[in-house]
């Protein structure tokens, strides 16, 4: 889903940016006095997009209004649907695992959250941890934040994340394997004074 997501992104605002940057290379050339094709609309620094005749041409027609409130419409759920696109981060619902018969049972991703959140916190030097899964269920992936305490050695803390937490996590699951991400962040802390 996310796969999807980027491509889209990366079409429509291909589209967008190039109608933007042909619509705005024509207006600056006519504004600059470059000769324009005869189809161009604005033809000239005094000219305006468009005539009073084009604006009222189409409205005193009875489908005018609802094909145009239609196809605003439309582009605004398509905007929205965009936006929440992005807002939205896919989220792991449950993890496929290997019981042994055969069958395979659910695991609540949530819950696989939570374990690995609290092993990481439990870790030396990790002050708060964060885990998200993301993927598919029989193929997880997780992204992991930690905030490390001031005196915490971020190598020994990412040791600890993956040959501990992350291990037990994909061993209890049965995975084969389990990516990570992780991210690490170090915790702010006063300046102390030395007397």
């Amino acid at each position: 889903m996310t796969g999807m997501i980027r491509v889209v992104n990366r079409v429509l605002l291909g589209l967008v940016g190039l109608a933007l940057l042909c619509v705005g290379g024509g207006l600056l050339a006519t504004g600059l006095g470059v000769s324009v094709p005869s189809w161009w609309p604005y033809s000239g620094k005094n000219d305006v997009l468009l005539s009073d005749a084009d604006r009222h041409r189409w409205s005193e027609q009875s489908w005018w209004w609802p094909v145009v409130i239609a196809a605003l419409a439309v582009l605004v759920l398509l905007a929205l649907w965009w936006l929440l696109s992005q807002l939205r981060r896919a989220r792991l619902a449950e993890v496929l695992v290997d019981s042994g018969d055969g069958e395979g049972a659910l695991l609540r991703g949530r819950a696989l959250e939570h374990v690995l959140e609290s092993e990481a916190q439990s870790l030396d030097g990790v002050s708060r941890a964060r885990v998200r899964l993301t993927g598919r269920r029989s193929a997880p992936q997780a992204r992991v934040r930690l905030l490390l305490e001031p005196h915490a050695a971020p190598g020994a803390a990412l040791e600890g994340l993956t040959g501990e937490a992350v291990a037990h996590a994909r061993e209890s699951a049965g995975l084969e394997s389990l990516p990570t991400e992780a991210r690490l962040r170090a915790a702010k802390h006063r300046a102390q004074r030395v007397t």
